[in-house]
């Protein structure tokens, strides 16, 4: 993945306005208290919400990134997931106020005459803002747009009326998106874009290696495409600039090593597929466990994600 570096400093932001746009899904616009102009973003970009409990989640930016004055997200109330989601529409209301991180862009769009938009779920709000780019510069798209129900699914409506480049896959009504026909008729070139859930993220991918016409494939999760693997040996960790060397055992994480040293060095999924905490390698050959890094990245052994990844030998030595 591509990561475009942004600010790391830490905000205040105020809710302007809180919205059901689907079943269990709320839109939530924020600006500055003092409503002076928010930190610039481009399309893929997501901010980091810190919750009153604690707990740091990662939400797509899914407004318009001309309007300097304004954030929007959407919170799929997920019953089943760590508790973030579940927090923030229990205590979110116009005027609440919360720490946010600048935002961060890992899922860039990139220069292309022709894209291939497919989303699933909540996975449609990093995708609304590309569109919107796209069709300012006059790119050919198509959006494949999936999901259970109509009523699940957010943005349908405006998504929809559109036109005929918005092919909506309603599962209750028509199935899963045929991904084989839908690759093989795009464009020469086309940039596939994808983000939703892990089981589509991976049937996408699957598939587009048999369309060697496309461009290039680019996708965002949300969740872990499995669960997270933690076996291996014990093996050990030197911390090159703050001069630590500690050891990881059987089961655990060199992340909870880490932020006994360096409480403060960024995190978010502690699944291994949003990227926050890409650690740069020196020494060593990483156990790459994530969904994030391409398999050309995972090969070259530069970077890894500290949360789930382990090592293949029996000492790393990472940039920190």
């Amino acid at each position: 993945m591509t990561t475009t570096n942004a600010p790391t400093d830490r905000f205040t932001v105020q809710v302007t306005s809180v919205r059901q746009v689907a079943d269990a899904v709320l839109e939530v616009t924020f600006g500055h208290p003092a409503r002076q102009s928010l930190p610039p973003w481009h399309p893929g970009a997501h901010i980091e919400i810190q919750l009153p409990s604690g707990l740091s989640r990662q939400y797509s930016l899914c407004g318009d990134a001309s309007d300097e004055a304004s954030y929007t997200i959407a919170v799929l109330r997920e019953e089943h997931g760590r508790g973030g989601s579940r927090e923030l529409h229990r205590i979110v209301c116009a005027g609440s106020q919360f720490d946010v991180r600048a935002p961060r862009n890992d899922f860039t769009l990139v220069e292309a005459d022709s894209y291939l938009f497919v989303g699933g779920g909540i996975g449609i709000t990093p995708l609304i803002p590309m569109i919107n780019e796209v069709q300012k510069r006059g790119s050919q798209w198509s959006l494949v747009y999936g999901g259970r129900t109509r009523t699940s699914m957010a943005y349908h409506d405006r998504l929809q009326a559109l036109g005929k480049q918005v092919d909506i896959w309603i599962e209750s009504e028509r199935g899963y998106p045929d991904l084989t026909s839908i690759q093989a008729a795009a464009r020469p070139g086309t940039m596939v874009y994808a983000c939703g859930p892990g089981a589509m993220i991976d049937a996408v991918a699957r598939e587009f290696p048999h369309h060697p016409h496309l461009g290039g494939l680019h996708f965002e999760r949300f969740a872990a495409s499995g669960p997270i693997d933690t076996s291996g040996g014990a093996f050990e960790v030197e911390l090159r600039r703050t001069g630590v060397t500690f050891a990881v055992g059987e089961g655990g994480s060199i992340l909870q090593e880490v932020h006994k040293v360096l409480p403060d060095h960024p995190f978010s999924c502690e699944e291994g597929y949003c990227g926050e905490c890409e650690t740069r390698v020196l020494d060593g050959q990483p156990d790459h466990r994530d969904n994030y890094l391409t398999a050309d990245e995972q090969d070259t052994g530069d970077t890894m994600m500290i949360c789930v990844s382990r090592c293949q030998g029996t000492r790393l030595v990472l940039d920190l």
